[in-house]
């Protein structure tokens, strides 16, 4: 069955879900240069990083707010547009105090894009009575994939930083352009303040920060993970991470067929069952192939999870929808922020068990 009168909304709710990933694939082979850029040591840019996060975290929930008051749309708009800007002036700052601040607003403008996006996609399933999430989410891993491995492939070949990010911004700016008139345009009347999670919520937003935090394991700590154990060289161990990201875009994009077909608690069983198998795949195997197959798995595991947290957070009746998505958002921000340090401990800080 197709939806004709909401087609333009679907559109434009996968653009918004690309341009966030695709902004974000594209700044990440610009740190190391921007790193030498501002003449920062590892621990001084892994602070800088941090901004990032904390500006996300703090921008959740003033989104969510104003979402639930004035619509996703504007939102969607200022985080979009915000990103397509800052993305050249990233490049070209030289003071570490100034891309602080830049990288702070990089991460305020995520965050409001990421909460804004996650409201619309609900109101568009709402209205089709439908499971689209996966698929909005799969835009985004395609987004972040296409985007990495297009400004990788430029600065390989010597496009300088400063004409790759201006493409960047011009690609993220056009895809924010053309959702402009086809969101939707849906707030609510009611007198909306702060909240802090509750009922059914709370339990979304943990589950989402595990996830989260499985997430930013992988990103951070799987490729070292691997080279530690002589598994494979720091050279290659980047597969590792690819075979999770594919991994994952397959399953959001075969999700919503999934979840149809079998129900979400199914798809959440199984979803759980393959990511520890993942886990234990990489941590106990020693043979390379095997290894590396595990990122596959947890691939394959966590994509479809957060999508489901995301439509229960838009369905259920204990809070306003745009509120509870932006609990569950800034919540698995959190997961994502403080799961690699904790994980991390062990490298700091090395225990013997035996």
């Amino acid at each position: 069955m197709d939806f004709p009168h909401t087609f333009r909304a679907r559109l434009a709710t996968r653009l918004a879900f690309f341009a966030a990933g695709f902004a974000m694939g594209c700044c990440a082979p610009f740190f190391p240069f921007i790193k030498e850029n501002v003449s920062a040591d590892k621990s001084e840019f892994g602070l800088l990083l941090l901004c990032l996060g904390i500006g996300a975290i703090i921008a959740m929930p003033i989104t969510g707010i104003v979402s639930a008051k004035r619509g996703s749309k504007p939102m969607i708009l200022l985080g979009g547009f915000l990103m397509a800007l800052l993305i050249p002036i990233l490049v070209v700052v030289e003071s570490q105090s100034i891309l602080a601040i830049i990288i702070f607003l990089l991460g305020a403008s995520l965050g409001t894009l990421d909460v804004a996006m996650n409201v619309h996609a609900v109101e568009v399933e709402k209205i089709e009575k439908r499971s689209l999430m996966s698929n909005f989410h799969a835009q985004f891993s395609i987004g972040g994939l296409i985007g990495a491995g297009l400004m990788t492939v430029f600065l390989f070949f010597g496009v300088s930083i400063l004409i790759s990010s201006f493409i960047s911004a011009s690609i993220t700016f056009i895809a924010m352009t053309l959702t402009v008139n086809r969101l939707l345009n849906v707030s609510t009347v009611e007198k909306t303040k702060f909240m802090l999670p509750k009922g059914v919520v709370i339990l979304l937003a943990i589950f989402a920060a595990i996830i989260f935090l499985i997430e930013g394991a992988v990103v951070d700590w799987g490729a070292l993970l691997i080279i530690d154990r002589e598994l494979t060289t720091p050279e290659s161990a980047g597969i590792g991470y690819i075979l999770f990201s594919v991994a994952m875009v397959i399953a959001r994009l075969l999700g919503d067929g999934i979840v149809k077909a079998i129900g979400e608690f199914k798809v959440l069983i199984f979803g759980v069952i393959i990511t520890i198998l993942g886990i234990l795949i990489i941590v106990l195997s020693n043979i390379t192939i095997i290894a590396l197959s595990g990122f596959m798995f947890i691939g394959l595991g966590v994509a479809n999870l957060v999508p489901i947290f995301f439509s229960a957070a838009g369905r259920q009746s204990v809070m306003p929808p745009a509120i509870a998505i932006a609990s569950v958002t800034t919540t698995g921000y959190a997961g994502i922020l403080l799961g690699p340090v904790i994980l991390g401990f062990p490298y700091t800080f090395p225990i013997n068990l035996t």
